[in-house]
């Protein structure tokens, strides 16, 4: 396989969660493959506008909650950019507690942020990637759509990923005669503002890393790498799949 598969150039990207973590990371690897990225979070961070700011790409912030910001989202990377190759649906929120007193309003914040959105987005994408007869589409999902973890308690969290993983199959069986693919990467335990606090835990991160073969948590940088595969055309018989990179944390 030649490496240029691995290349992006002359492709569009939307990328939600771009401001930091695994979003940032994959914005920047796609910018050295050659695409060009639409970059959205609720604020812009120094590290996004460091990209942006170039003009080569460019930011949008919102609420990824709001019913209005999926298609503002794809409008906007189309106005700019004239078109749209490639989404990362990455935008997501952790939250966790006993499932008996685990009260609406957090749940609400869970499926809303966690599900509801990348379930909008992925719809007002799909749209113009069918007129032009091709795309590629990357949900983030999660370990947790697997396992239960432990010590946190997250039923809620697990349940929204648990969907993501879902609707990738479904999505991918729905449009793979259309030239769309779908995918989804189900990260393990990365080092992102998501999961700081548990890994400056000496209790929890301890049970985090014996439970991680690996015995290490993972970057944004390495989730990147698996992101530009599943977008490039290096996967280009890829669709439906769901690609665990947790350190071999669920193979026990």
């Amino acid at each position: 396989m030649p490496l240029s598969q691995f290349r992006l150039d002359g492709k569009i990207a939307l990328i939600t969660g771009g401001n930091r973590g695994i979003g940032l990371a994959t914005a920047q690897l796609f910018a050295l493959a050659g695409a060009r990225c639409l970059l959205s979070a609720r604020t812009e961070t120094d590290e996004s506008r460091a990209l942006t700011e170039s003009g080569k790409h460019a930011f949008l912030g919102g609420d990824i909650t709001d019913p209005a910001t999926p298609d503002k989202l794809v409008e906007e990377t189309i106005a700019r950019f004239g078109r749209l190759d490639i989404l990362v649906n990455n935008a997501g929120v952790a939250d966790g507690g006993d499932f008996h007193d685990f009260d609406d309003e957090r749940l609400a914040r869970i499926i809303d942020t966690n599900l509801i959105a990348p379930f909008r987005v992925a719809r007002s994408a799909v749209k113009p990637m069918l007129e032009q007869g091709s795309g590629s589409i990357v949900n983030i999902g999660s370990i947790s759509g697997y396992v239960a973890n432990k010590p946190q308690l997250q039923v809620a969290y697990n349940s929204s990923k648990a969907a993501i993983h879902q609707m990738t199959s479904v999505m991918a069986f729905e449009y793979a005669a259309r030239g769309i693919r779908v995918n989804a990467l189900a990260p393990g335990y990365i080092r992102t503002r998501m999961a700081i606090d548990g890994m400056e835990d000496p209790a929890m991160s301890k049970v985090w890393a014996e439970n991680t073969p690996m015995g290490r948590f993972g970057t944004p940088e390495e989730m990147a790498n698996c992101i530009l595969f599943l977008a490039s055309d290096a996967a280009s018989y890829v669709t439906g799949s769901t690609l665990v990179a947790d350190g071999g944390y669920i193979t026990h």
